[in-house]
Formats: structure tokens, sequence, C-alpha cells
């Protein structure tokens, strides 16, 4: 085959025009917008109608075929769309605390979900404990910034990396286990996991811990930020730059890792475990990988989200809290790592303004779940056919 021939294919393979991607990346940006500053509940309800109408519509027309191609080899610009319009929010609502908690939110279960979005969707383990390593970096945090006099910046990490840790607990049972079983392994230590936080005085028990705020050479996160005798803007924006960062940091990481050779194995692991297994792959090694570098995202996440809020509790981690990590993973499309996003706005904001549903949030969820299986189980983005190696040119 000559190079010229090899340079069709992999032009025919990148996706369409990015006009339609682009378009849409700033129409959630907006939507989003005006759903954050509406507060009347019926202007909430049209907004909603009319986001399911424009989906319906989208779906009929093709137009959402060429929104999901066109983010296809372009990650690049249409990551820089939406940090662009997740700062434009914050501007915009730069004194108002309980808005930009929800933004740092909604950041932060991306990047939990990131997680598991290795788990479930790149290398097809089944983890129903997200809440839990969520917590352990939560908790890890918690400890080290009242205890040690740890760099805040090597605090997040840690919690990183004892919920890597921690979960390696749960490697041998898994490993042992597939598919329904090693799910019911993941429930059972949810359930354990809570259980050892209330009866474990040295972690504050039921009545939880109080978590000191971040601070990174001097800068004190959790203190307002005054700019001349007039402005003065929520604390929370330091947190939504902060994550913001981290989740760019790691989406760029999953998308490469998803593009790599290491991300082909793990796809032949979740795809056929005999098959691969005859062709010579190390399943066992596939299998802590992926879970490993998964529980390490989410328990970044966890560390931020302590310190963010100044108080965690047995009750913040609950095995309910990992059903709306897998909702969102489902939602979203399992494996595509866009639909996060778009669930997650979905997951999180929607509930919060919808007072009416307030307490029936997990009974939503659990509808919702049940009615993407039924109707579309491929989720709101379906995961697109994989790119290997995207960077690679052919020399005639």
């Amino acid at each position: 085959m000559t190079g010229s021939e090899l340079k069709a294919i992999a032009a025919n393979s990148s996706g369409g025009s990015i006009w339609p991607g682009l378009a849409a990346a700033i129409s959630v940006i907006v939507y989003t917008v005006f759903l954050l500053i509406v507060e009347s509940q019926n202007a909430i309800m049209a907004l909603l109608a009319f986001a399911v109408g424009a989906v319906l519509v989208a779906n009929w027309t093709g137009l959402k075929t060429r929104i999901s191609s066109s983010f296809e080899g372009r990650d690049n610009m249409l990551s820089l769309a939406l940090v662009l319009g997740t700062l434009a929010i914050a501007v915009i609502f730069y004194e108002d605390h309980f808005v930009l908690l929800l933004v740092t939110t909604v950041i932060l279960y991306v990047l939990v979900t990131l997680g598991l979005n290795i788990q479930f969707g790149f290398a097809g383990l089944l983890n129903f404990a997200g809440a839990s390593f969520f917590g352990v970096g939560g908790y890890t945090a918690a400890v080290l910034v009242a205890n040690t006099g740890i760099p805040h910046l090597l605090v997040i990490l840690a919690g990183g990396v004892m919920a890597a840790v921690v979960g390696s607990l749960l490697l041998l049972p898994v490993l042992r286990t597939r598919g329904h079983y090693a799910a019911v392994v993941t429930i059972a230590f949810a359930l354990l996991f809570k259980t050892f936080l209330e009866v474990n005085d040295v972690l504050g028990g039921p009545q939880g811990l109080h978590v000191p705020g971040l601070s990174i050479l001097g800068w004190e996160f959790n203190d307002n930020i005054e700019i001349g005798e007039t402005i003065e803007l929520s604390f929370y924006i330091n947190y939504v730059l902060l994550s913001l960062a981290v989740l760019t940091i790691a989406f760029m990481f999953v998308r490469r890792l998803e593009r790599s050779w290491i991300g082909l194995n793990l796809d032949a692991l979740r795809l056929d475990e005999a098959a691969s297994k005859c062709f010579g792959l190390n399943i066992m090694r596939w299998k802590i990988t992926g879970f490993l570098i998964g529980n390490l995202l989410i328990g970044i996440a966890g560390a931020i989200y302590a310190m963010m809020i100044g108080f965690i509790a047995p009750t913040n981690f609950t095995f309910g809290d990992s059903l709306i990590f897998v909702s969102i993973v489902l939602l979203g499309g399992i494996g595509n790592v866009w639909g996060l996003i778009l669930a997650t706005i979905i997951v999180v904001i929607i509930p919060e303004k919808l007072q009416a549903i307030q307490e029936y949030r997990f009974l939503l969820y659990a509808a919702l779940v049940m009615a993407m299986l039924l109707f579309r189980p491929e989720g709101l983005l379906p995961r697109p056919v994989r790119s290997y190696f995207p960077g690679w040119r052919a020399d005639g």
C-alpha cells in the first residue's frame, strides 16, 4: 500500500466539519447560563422542555450524528471552547457562591466519572463503589492537611494515590470474579466503607471531620478575592480554576490513554476476555491498570472536594452517591468522555434547580438509568470508533 493511499485512509477516518461540534459546545454553555440564572420553576420547566425538543429535532434531522463526528480528532479545539465557556460562567457569576459551587461540583464529578469511564468503558470493569474511593481521597486530605505540613498540592495527589492503594485491596476478589460477581464485590466494599467511617472515632465517626481550606504558595483558597475596594469575588472561583486545570490535564491524559496501545489492550479486555488471553494479553495486568488509574482520578477529585466544602462525613459517600456516578456514565455513553460533561450537567444542576424533585432525585436517577438502558443503551453520545495513534503520519 502506497503512502498516498495511507494518507487517504487517514483523511477519511477523521471527523466531519468542526462547526456542528463547536456550535453544540457553545449552545450547551449558553443554555447552562440561562439554566443557572432562571429561578422560576415554570421557566426552568420550559427550558427543560426546550432542551428535550432540541435533542429530538437533532436526532431526527441527523444533526446529532454530525455533532458526534465533529468531535473526532479535534479534542484540543473543542476542549478549549468548553474551558473558555466555563471561565465565562465563572465571570458572569463571580459573586454567586451557590452557582460557583455547582459549577465546581460539576467539574469534579466529571473528573470522577472519567476515572469510572476508564474502568467501565475502556476495561469493562464494574465499579459500584465510586463514592467510596471519592471519600478515601477526601478523608486522606482531611487527615494530612490537619495533622501534617505537606504542601497541599501534594495532598491532592496523595488523595488519589491513597484511593488507588485502597482500591488495590479489592484487586484479589475483583481479579477472581467477572461481570456481575465483580460488581457485587464493589457494592460490598461501598457498604463496608461507610460503616467503617461511622465506627472509626479517629476519622470523626458519624459526626465527620472538619477539613481546612486549600492553600498554595500562601494563597488561601477559602478567602474571597478582593479587587480594589468595590469588587469582591467568591472564593469558589479559586476552586473553579484549580478543578478546571486538573480536569483539563486528566481529560488530555484519558484521551491519550484511549488512543494508545494501553487503550487498545483495555478495549480488547472489555470486548472478549477469553480471546484476549488466547492472543497473549496479560489479563491480570490490564485489569489492575484500569482499576488503579480510575481510582487515582477519583481520589484526586475527592481531595479537592473535601477541602472545598470544608467538612466531610460518612453520609457524603454512600452507595446512593456511587449510583449517581454510575448513572452519569450510563447517561453520557459508556466509553465516551465527551458525553460525561453533558450527563453531569443534567444530573447535578437540574435537581438543584427544580426544588420540587429534590426529595425524589434518587427516584429520578433510577428512572433515568432504566429508560436509557431500555431505549438508548449506548447513551446520549455513543462512543465513536476508536482512533489509534491519531498523530501518526505516513510518508511515501
